[in-house]
């Protein structure tokens, strides 16, 4: 355990100087798509956020605005424009074709971008998770966290014939994830998504759900889940990792166990730990898993 505590906290560090050289020396491309603006959301996206802020927002009416798949709680949402997905891709090419230090996603995906490295977690993807998106997960993951997901990780992740062509199954270190289809053109490559990983049954029952261009889908990070090869062309995804500090500190989401703490940067796995002051401060990692 300590020696796996030890390689995390190494990729932290490493990740800190990566930002720290990428900030310094990489030109952007596109430099305002780094600040979140309304003008990058669909306008339907904008109207569910209107009625999930609204006084008399219930879980009822917020299924009239999205779309539900079976019984597993995963919902299809229009999330951007297809102008500002061109051009964040763009930017995400530029960037990968340039000689500046890249960390990947996962140990799942071998290419892709990181985007706190890139600078956009604080302009960016906070302002997403907590004026945008967390009105919609209150209502729909109240049981999770929804209400008060306070942290994340966020990244992008690329399929081509000749890259990483699936995603096995897994599932996520987070209380809720958003996956958004960028574009760009491709064939094939279903998500699927069979049980809850606290809640698995002697014989799964799977679902297929098609990519939808800037459109995402919102699931609780504990669903089974995984992506079928694609076809032809070439697929990326936003990934966000939503996660609730008041629902992880009382139970470690990947090896179900109190967590047992270890400082970390930024915000680590999520977890939160009270100090003597009362001040909260977001920790690393849960040492068992």
């Amino acid at each position: 355990i300590e020696a796996e505590v030890q390689r995390r906290k190494q990729l932290i560090h490493q990740s800190v100087e990566r930002k720290a050289i990428i900030s310094k020396c990489y030109k952007r491309k596109h430099p305002e798509v780094y600040i979140l603006q309304d003008s990058f959301l669909a306008p339907d996206f904008l109207e569910i956020v209107r009625y999930c802020t609204s006084l008399d927002a219930h879980l009822h009416g917020l299924l009239r605005y999205i779309e539900s798949f079976s019984d597993k709680r995963i919902y299809r949402l229009p999330v951007f424009t297809e102008e500002f997905c061109q051009a964040f891709m763009d930017e995400l090419e530029n960037f990968e074709q340039s000689d500046m230090p890249k960390g990947r996603p996962n140990t799942m995906n071998n290419y892709g971008v990181l985007l706190n490295e890139l600078g956009m977690d604080e302009t960016f993807i906070t302002p997403l998770r907590e004026k945008y998106l967390q009105p919609i997960t209150a209502l729909l993951y109240p049981d999770l966290g929804g209400a008060c997901l306070d942290s994340h990780k966020a990244f992008v992740v690329k399929y081509s014939l000749h890259e990483d062509l699936d995603l096995s199954s897994h599932y996520d270190n987070a209380e809720v994830t958003l996956n958004v289809s960028l574009g760009k053109d491709f064939t094939e490559g279903n998500l699927y998504f069979g049980d809850f990983s606290q809640d698995p049954t002697p014989m799964p029952k799977y679902i297929e759900i098609e990519h939808v261009g800037a459109q995402g889908l919102l699931h609780r990070g504990g669903q089974i889940h995984g992506a079928l090869p694609i076809a032809s062309g070439e697929r990326w995804n936003l990934i966000i990792w939503m996660r609730s500090s008041a629902i992880r500190n009382q139970l470690c989401p990947m090896c179900n166990k109190k967590p047992e703490l270890v400082e970390a940067e930024g915000f680590g796995d999520g977890f939160t730990e009270t100090l003597q002051d009362d001040a909260p401060e977001t920790v690393n990692l849960c040492s068992l898993w």
